[in-house]
């Protein structure tokens, strides 16, 4: 829901241009509020209260407290009532109403309270301060802008912000820790230099008169095992929070519908609704399929829908759609992505919105809680080792050889046991294309390997994806969505329901050659077994490799790897990139994954940095 925006003086035409930027988050309504000292906007979708009630910013307390806010309180009905039980009166049925009199009456600690996803502005008149929070995981998203006066500029998207300067640099940190170790949103830092993303489960309050920014964390994640679970009250307790997470989820005043790959995820979301919902005719489900490709879902797509009796609208997108979409996509995106998955799931939002629908539910985070991605395994036998359990170690390795597909979990377990040096070797060895003195000039000032470095446990590995591998997936879920004016709501990531299940201990979690072993079996009497128990989905993926030796996209990547601009960046080697390219389309290897990660950086690059860069050509 909405996009906001706002700095620390007056200047109502530059605000607009800001949320002229954001209309794609909110196109239902606009709102401005200036005084002498800051000017807040805000871009409205509607979904709670859908009259001119919910309008932002809102104004309560006499004009002493102005928000805007981005996102749900999901516990929102709750909360109001506790509220009117202490004399607050309402004009609205809005979750923001909510928030403004939360914070009115427990002051900063109000965001404790909150069950949802949100980034919020709250601007206080009688203490001159903004106070601002985001939720637990980061799945809505706040960045702001510090300017050589002290004054602070914030926005929903990073291209808002874009509008304060006339030339920005990239980050060549972030852009390191992209093409180094495949990872970004672990920092505060983004991709562009002197713009920073308020922490998840974070709070800062700005002082107006002395121009400083403090934040503070209001809520930390402990992952530490409960030893007196058993596996009937785990499942119990699992089904009864996941139930509440979605029933939740499903408060709107606009039709809900949700995404479906065809994996264990999406798939108990849209179980649990077709039991939360009467008439499960009315669900609607939305998925990217593809016929012809080895890893086609759409088997498993049809065999939940008809299951559950729930309506299916497919897209198949192609090298086709993507060459069209590419600039829309790396616009909306603000940001470098690895691969075209994210493409996918841009697909299927685009899907969604010709359907008119405003609000979808999404299964991201399940991975990283219940260690879906193979390489957890890796850990897990890691820790068994480290503990002394060899025999267990050994005989999960001997099981599992033939039952898991991907067999990335077993180099993940060796690399585990290298020395440092070897470490930083055999990641230099997997991406050769690198710069070398680029490498060496950022090796020391990266945090990445650090926290690589410190996993010794499964439950260390699901702390360490949480904190600093989700975020990305849920940057790249608010993007893809919101580029289409849909709220996308993640049920997995209630925070009730994550703090149960990373308490779980690790044997529940990896079994009998499972990951999400108990997920598994907590809805297998909701979901057909064919797709609850499978174990050869993997993430959410297209077929890119093939799509790299089609000549449209050939032709495509072959001018942007023989340009000046490509052949002279500093991050990398072209000579080696174009071998690997030759090689790619030769057979020889398959290098899809390298190729399209530097392929989309350097189309960032351009989008924001080059030629066709610069915020002021989109609005």
């Amino acid at each position: 829901m909405c996009g906001i925006a706002g700095f620390t003086w007056v200047d109502e035409a530059l605000i607009r241009k800001m949320l002229d930027t954001l209309k794609h988050r909110g196109p239902d309504d606009e709102g401005v509020y200036t005084n002498g000292k800051i000017t807040l906007g805000h871009r409205r979708l509607s979904i709670l209260d859908l009259t001119p009630k919910g309008h932002q910013p809102m104004i309560r307390d006499n004009g002493n407290l102005v928000i805007v806010h981005n996102g749900e309180i999901y516990n929102y009905k709750e909360l109001r009532k506790e509220l009117e039980d202490k004399g607050y009166a309402f004009q609205s049925n809005t979750d923001t109403e909510v928030i403004i009199y939360s914070y009115k009456e427990w002051g900063y600690n109000c965001v404790k309270k909150f069950n949802g996803m949100w980034a919020f502005v709250i601007y206080d008149k009688n203490k001159s301060i903004l106070f601002l929070s985001r939720d637990r995981f980061g799945i809505k998203p706040l960045y702001y802008f510090i300017k050589e006066n002290g004054n602070l500029v914030f926005a929903s998207e990073i291209k808002a912000i874009l509008h304060h300067k006339k030339k920005w640099e990239p980050n060549d940190l972030a852009i390191f820790d992209y093409l180094m170790y495949n990872l970004t949103d672990h920092e505060d830092f983004t991709f562009f230099k002197d713009i920073y993303k308020l922490p998840k489960a974070h709070y800062g309050v700005y002082s107006l008169d002395k121009k400083e920014l403090k934040i503070k964390r209001y809520w930390t994640l402990n992952v530490q095992r409960s030893e007196d679970y058993n596996e009937k009250e785990i499942k119990k307790n699992l089904e009864k929070l996941f139930m509440d997470s979605v029933k939740l989820r499903l408060r709107s005043d606009v039709p809900v519908g949700s995404c479906l790959s065809g994996g264990v995820d999406s798939s108990s979301i849209v179980a649990v609704m077709s039991k939360l919902i009467d008439d499960t005719s009315k669900i609607n489900t939305f998925s990217a399929v593809y016929p012809g490709f080895e890893k086609n879902e759409e088997k498993y797509v049809n065999l939940l829908t008809n299951f559950l009796k729930v309506k299916n609208s497919k897209i198949s997108p192609d090298e086709k759609t993507l060459l069209e979409d590419l600039n829309d996509f790396i616009y909306h995106l603000e940001e470098p992505t690895r691969s075209t998955s994210q493409y996918s799931q841009y697909s299927v939002m685009k899907l969604a919105a010709r359907y008119n629908y405003k609000v979808l539910l999404d299964g991201q985070g399940s991975d990283e809680i219940f260690a879906g991605y193979p390489y957890f395994w890796g850990y897990y036998i890691y820790e068994l080792f480290k503990k002394g359990k060899w025999l267990t170690a050994l005989r999960i390795i001997k099981n599992c050889r033939k039952k898991i597909p991907n067999k990335g979990w077993l180099n993940s377990f060796y690399f585990l046991f290298l020395p440092k040096k070897l470490k930083i070797r055999a990641l230099k060895k997997r991406t050769p294309f690198l710069n070398e003195e680029f490498v060496n000039s950022y090796l020391e000032k990266s945090t990445v390997l650090e926290k690589i470095l410190n996993i010794k446990t499964l439950k260390d590995a699901i702390a360490v994806h949480i904190n600093y591998k989700l975020e990305e997936l849920l940057k790249w879920e608010d993007r893809n969505s919101m580029a289409f004016s849909i709220e996308t709501r993640v049920p997995f990531l209630d925070y009730k329901f994550v703090e149960y299940a990373v308490s779980i201990p690790s044997e529940y979690i990896l079994n009998n050659c499972y990951s999400k072993y108990i997920l598994r079996k907590t809805m297998d009497k909701y979901v057909p077994k064919e797709v609850i128990y499978r174990r050869d989905k993997v993430g959410f993926e297209t077929p890119e490799a093939q799509w790299l030796k089609t000549p449209e996209v050939i032709s495509f990547i072959e001018k942007i790897l023989n340009s000046q601009d490509f052949s002279k960046r500093k991050y990398w080697n072209s000579k080696v990139i174009k071998k690997l390219w030759k090689d790619h389309i030769s057979g020889k290897k398959n290098y899809s994954m390298q190729i399209w990660k530097i392929i989309f950086i350097e189309l960032w690059l351009k989008r924001f940095f080059g030629e066709f860069g610069g915020i002021e050509s989109e609005i």
